[in-house]
């Protein structure tokens, strides 16, 4: 048994030795070509593919079987902003931002709550860029739950974001964009439900493809829809502050701004809580963090750039809105910018409901490209199976998780009460988020002595 040991070692030896060599002769190989890193981590910190799923053979003359293989770093500070303010905002700000309103009661307190939940939200993501450069791992709040409290909670939390979270938010913002995408051919009436669940599907499929063929294909088609998004937003801004040049804002008067405020805690908390569901994805970046190019600078740098961005954009929207429809208003529509539009654009109303849209388009395919790192990074660890920690040899993308959670997600066209699922596990997001940050603080204590790039004050 001693003998075969000792020659199992050698044949490992010779292998990582093959490895080297071949590293050093690709030295000079593009670096932006969509590939993968054969290479031995070279600190402790360094993620290691470590499940035999992750491990597979690269493309190389040598043919050596049994390297550890790794997605290569091609994520850069572009694609990070757009990823996160691309995720952030998806149909919600253009459809119902109503929540806010119905609990603050006025103009002027929703804009306050909207503010403080952008900071709220900035802060929060702070805490996960100290997260993502000392746990310079992929899998967001899985692998620093994982880290802090344990392979239980971990494993519960990844079985709740792949059964439930995930593929049932992916379906939900994929109907909303096939609802509106056919609004303009039913004008007069419902959207067919048969329609827009085949349309949904389609949404899925197309975007599952695109992630598969190529990191680069991904993060293109993330940037061109953030694009067009914040396109949407700057033309409502835009009639807004024309609105208010007019001088005709009588819900944004001193007197009437915060005419009907509620004050009591009750109405805030449910405010606050309306509000910070708009902000959610800020952490979604982190879910690739190995992904990215020297994510020590460019994961902080994307969130200082892009939160504020949100923030702002959130809340001189909601300006927007409430210079021209009345707080009760909001309430009652069932898409506010559509209202909005239908006043100010005319016969050219129909172009709110195409970005709406291109929006959720965008929104879809950054939680697809998330997911199946997450379920990928799960596999890694053993906590799911071994296939879906795969990667395409030719394709260099995480092909089984993707499909994987495109099927899942299409799993959800069968539900007729979808929307009560989300409600009920909404909470569940923010529970781990709170647990992530409680880490952070734990880790401090504990370990002291972990590099830590930056650190938030908290």
């Amino acid at each position: 048994m001693a003998e075969t040991e000792l020659k199992s070692r050698g044949s490992k030896e010779s292998v990582a030795k093959a490895a080297s060599q071949e590293k050093m002769g690709a030295s000079d190989t593009d670096p932006g070509q969509d590939s993968l890193i054969v290479e031995q981590s070279a600190s402790p910190s360094a993620p290691t593919a470590t499940a035999p799923a992750a491990t597979g053979l690269a493309a190389n003359p040598s043919g050596v079987k049994g390297e550890k293989v790794e997605l290569k770093r091609s994520i850069t500070l572009f694609n990070g902003v757009g990823m996160i303010i691309g995720t952030i905002i998806g149909s919600g700000i253009f459809v119902t931002p109503t929540g806010v309103v119905k609990e603050t009661g006025s103009a002027g307190l929703s804009l306050v709550v909207w503010s403080v939940c952008g900071v709220i939200s900035t802060m929060g993501a702070l805490c996960y860029a100290e997260l993502g450069t000392t746990i310079a791992k992929s899998g967001g709040d899985y692998t620093y739950i994982l880290e802090v409290y344990g392979e239980l909670a971990a494993f519960l939390k990844l079985w709740v974001e792949m059964l439930i979270i995930r593929p049932s938010s992916q379906y939900v913002v994929s109907l909303v964009f096939a609802t509106y995408l056919l609004k303009p051919l039913y004008p007069s009436c419902t959207v067919p439900d048969s329609a827009a669940k085949l349309i949904a599907c389609l949404c899925l499929t197309s975007l599952t493809f695109v992630n598969c063929i190529s990191v680069r294909a991904a993060t293109k088609v993330q940037d061109l829809f953030t694009a067009s998004k914040l396109v949407a937003l700057i033309v409502i801004i835009l009639f807004g502050f024309i609105q208010i040049f007019t001088g005709d804002v009588p819900y944004l008067t001193p007197e009437k701004s915060f005419e009907g405020s509620r004050f009591g805690v009750g109405n805030i908390v449910l405010a606050l809580y309306s509000g910070l569901f708009a902000f959610g994805g800020w952490n979604y970046l982190n879910y690739v963090t190995e992904e990215m190019i020297n994510p020590e600078r460019n994961l902080p740098l994307s969130i200082i750039i892009s939160m504020p961005i949100v923030t702002v954009v959130y809340v001189l929207t909601n300006l927007a809105y409430f210079t021209t429809i009345s707080p009760q208003a909001m309430i009652d529509s069932e898409a506010v910018a559509v209202s909005f539009g239908e006043y100010h654009l005319g016969v050219m109303a129909w172009i709110i409901p195409v970005f709406v849209g291109l929006s959720c388009f965008g929104a879809v395919n950054g939680s697809l490209f998330t997911s199946a790192r997450l379920f990928y990074a799960g596999a890694r660890e053993g906590h799911l199976p071994a296939a879906l920690g795969l990667v395409h040899t030719d394709l260099f993308t995480p092909v089984p998780s993707l499909i994987f959670t495109c099927f899942l997600s299409m799993m959800y066209a069968i539900s007729q009460d979808i929307f009560s699922v989300i409600n009920l596990f909404s909470f569940f997001t923010w529970l781990c988020v709170g647990m992530a940050i409680a880490g952070m603080l734990w880790l401090r204590i504990t370990k002291p002595e972990l590099r830590r790039p930056i650190k938030v004050l908290v």
